[in-house]
């Protein structure tokens, strides 16, 4: 692409309504917006112009990493697979997620995610990735080992979110035990005496490790300036903890009380895209359709689905007479770009990145037809 380009007779979504004209790109950042039809430039015919989609939560690349139970794929052909995936999604900036701390249920080495950090940074030296990717540690606080793991990246700056999280049974995502056999026993094949076993050790991790852990990352993400997320708080008590913890993203609470809490608080409120065009969660809890009614969901993830994260914000248009289309799509655009202080990019307006997506929706399913990051097209 040349140094200046113009987008014209596009549907704009800016973030607090749509217009129809024509965007100017000069050097890879938005350099004017301006209303009415023009014969300048590439003619979009109608079709949408978005920002460019912000990913913060996806466990995607460990899908294509470890494609089935002690699987590894090369981890460079993993992650572009990911990559392709996620860029013609619409997402321009995804935060990969790697799992820190492992125990008997399984996980990775020590030093295995790091090694994929390093890949994907290689990667991106080599130009072979379209996305811009940052880095999501999913701090599993109850492991034994996750400071550990966690140290590898003790000076990696593409480090801008880390989630403290506890999949102990009887809580959080977990709150009944019904939910937790379905998930642990039932679905791997555990006898009752192996299941039981397994509950007692998580239990005794658990109240060995999840407070200490949760304040040392806290404190350490404080020092560091990183954006730390709690994950599946279900009660009050929980939200108190992350206010005392500095989270600025509650992801995934299974409550509308803690939902709730945590919106009053400050904090943006994720939840996955995949719960709202299935209209419920995967895991039994809270649906997101019912907390966007409520006014207290602020961001989509897509999750394990990467075409959800543009299709969420539409459905939740067209379902909500309260939600407009540009205030759907502000919870995968601005409003992830603003919580992990990504004030470059996220909407559309003078001066920011020119991370863009072409967008094309007669009904149903949209369609991404083009994808620009930083004034380049990526697909």
């Amino acid at each position: 692409m040349s140094a200046e380009t113009v987008f014209s007779n596009a549907l704009i979504v800016l973030e607090d309504q749509i217009v129809s004209g024509s965007v100017q790109i000069r050097d890879g950042r938005i350099a004017d917006i301006s209303e009415g039809a023009s014969h300048v430039g590439e003619d979009f015919g109608g079709d949408y112009l978005i920002a460019g989609l912000v990913e913060l939560h996806t466990d995607h690349l460990e899908s294509h990493y470890s494609p089935r139970p002690g699987v590894r794929w090369n981890k460079t052909s993993a992650i572009q697979a990911h990559d392709a995936q996620v860029v013609t999604s619409g997402i321009t900036t995804v935060f990969d997620c790697l799992r820190m701390g492992s125990d008997e249920d399984g996980g990775f080495e020590h030093g295995e995610m790091r090694e994929m950090a390093d890949a994907i940074q290689a990667a991106e030296k080599e130009d072979r990735l379209r996305a811009s990717h940052l880095i999501h540690l999913r701090c599993e606080v109850a492991s034994n080992n996750v400071l550990d793991h966690f140290a590898d990246f003790e000076n990696d700056p593409h480090v801008r979110l880390v989630s403290l999280m506890d999949h102990s049974p009887g809580q959080r995502q977990f709150q009944t035990m019904e939910q937790y056999t379905l998930y642990y026993k039932t679905k791997r094949g555990l006898s009752d005496e192996a299941f039981a076993r397994f509950v007692d050790s998580r239990l005794a991790l658990s109240a060995k490790y999840s407070g200490p852990h949760r304040d040392t990352l806290a404190r350490i993400c404080a020092e560091r300036g990183i954006t730390v997320a709690s994950h599946d708080d279900a009660t009050l008590a929980h939200v108190e903890e992350a206010k005392g913890h500095g989270v600025k993203l509650a992801e995934f609470p299974t409550s509308f009380d803690a939902a709730e809490a945590s919106h009053k608080a400050g904090m943006s409120v994720l939840m996955g895209a995949p719960n709202v065009v299935r209209g419920k969660s995967h895991s039994g809890n809270i649906a997101a359709r019912d907390l966007a009614a409520r006014g207290v969901l602020d961001v989509l993830s897509s999750d394990y689905v990467p075409l959800s994260l543009l299709h969420a914000p539409f459905v939740l248009a067209d379902d909500f007479e309260d939600i407009s289309l540009p205030q759907a799509l502000a919870m995968v655009t601005s409003t992830p770009a603003r919580t992990v202080s990504l004030d470059d990019r996220g909407r559309i307006a003078a001066g920011l990145r020119a991370d863009l997506v072409r967008v094309r929706r007669q009904e149903g399913v949209p369609v991404v037809r083009s994808v620009w990051r930083e004034g380049n097209r990526v697909a």
